[in-house]
């Protein structure tokens, strides 16, 4: 009986950590749809922008469709571009990636703050 529950409880870890590494993974044309919810986004960087000139400085990554007819954005401020190994514009263009955090809206379209490089990875 004791090894049935031990083997149960550990079917049932295994079974919550996949549950947890399974997010679900959406299309930059469905993000819209979930605003204000945690979700990974998976797309082409279609367009990549760095406005030297704006004040916070951003960097931002469209996904399958360029500016400036994006879909879906992901936007990195200066502050914390920095952190990654080379400028994210040079460092995505043109990469599939999937991006983690929270979607928000801006100005209609779908976008993703980062500020970590440990929340995009490419396919």
């Amino acid at each position: 009986m004791k090894r049935f529950k031990l083997l149960l409880i550990i079917a049932s870890l295994i079974g919550l950590v996949s549950i947890a590494y399974a997010q679900e993974t959406i299309t930059p044309e469905d993000a819209a749809k979930f605003i204000g919810q945690q979700k990974t986004v998976c797309g082409t960087v279609a367009s990549a922008h760095y406005a030297a000139i704006i004040k916070k400085q951003p960097t931002s990554l469209h996904l399958n469709k360029p500016y400036p007819n994006q879909i879906f954005s992901v936007l990195i401020w200066a502050s914390d571009s920095s952190k990654f190994e080379k400028p994210p514009e040079t460092l995505y263009s043109g990469k599939e990636i999937c991006v983690t955090g929270m979607i928000r809206s801006y100005q209609g379209k779908a976008e993703i703050v980062v500020k970590e490089p440990s929340q995009i990875k490419m396919k």
